[in-house]
């Protein structure tokens, strides 16, 4: 995959600074209002060409003017478009320009911390067992059931998470981003029917 990301991202590259800057601002504009899948393809473009301006650092140029409602990560100084993951209790919300932590999950809003760290501790054990060691699987007709029964949850948690947790990180964000699928248990995003 990293080879056919690095290919995909080629067209960016040969963006000049101040193109690629443009570009990035006017997608964050389009972005602007939303919660967004992170499989959603606008949004796979968004992530290759701010990887690109994150290695060329242009945001810090200041060569583009950011849509206003987004306020500056601490991570990287770019606009902030938190990504929600399964691990938010330990990465706390992730930047998609530099993959840092943009928010630390203590640095959530109050009120938000109960739900989301709930939902966290729930996916957790769910997620654990599509990395069962040997001992735990007892046979393969055990785990290819519980993989499965692992799966169907995590599709209901993640849907839980479109339909409960980002509408209230909307309310703090201009735009969100979450993890719609769990390769590990192969829930695609296609099997999160919001």
């Amino acid at each position: 995959m990293d080879w056919l990301w690095a290919e995909y991202s080629q067209v960016f590259r040969g963006f000049d600074d101040l193109s690629l800057a443009r570009w990035l601002a006017q997608t964050l504009g389009q972005l602007q209002g939303r919660a967004w899948r992170l499989s959603h393809p606008l949004l796979a473009a968004y992530r290759l060409a701010a990887q690109v301006s994150h290695d060329r650092q242009v945001w810090l140029k200041r060569l583009a003017t950011c849509p206003p409602l987004y306020g500056e990560a601490e991570c990287c100084r770019a606009p902030l478009l938190p990504l929600l993951t399964r691990d938010v209790r330990e990465s706390g919300l992730v930047c998609l320009h530099c993959n840092g932590t943009a928010v630390p999950f203590d640095e959530l809003a109050p009120e938000l911390q109960p739900l989301v760290r709930g939902w966290a501790e729930e996916y957790e054990p769910v997620h654990a067992v599509a990395h069962w060691e040997e001992r735990q699987q007892q046979s393969a007709e055990v785990y290819d059931r519980a993989l499965e029964e692992a799966a169907t949850k995590a599709e209901t948690l993640l849907v839980f998470a479109g339909h409960q947790l980002l509408p209230k990180l909307l309310e703090r964000y201009p735009a969100v981003v979450w993890e719609d699928q769990d390769e590990c248990l192969e829930v695609r995003p296609e099997d999160v029917k919001l």
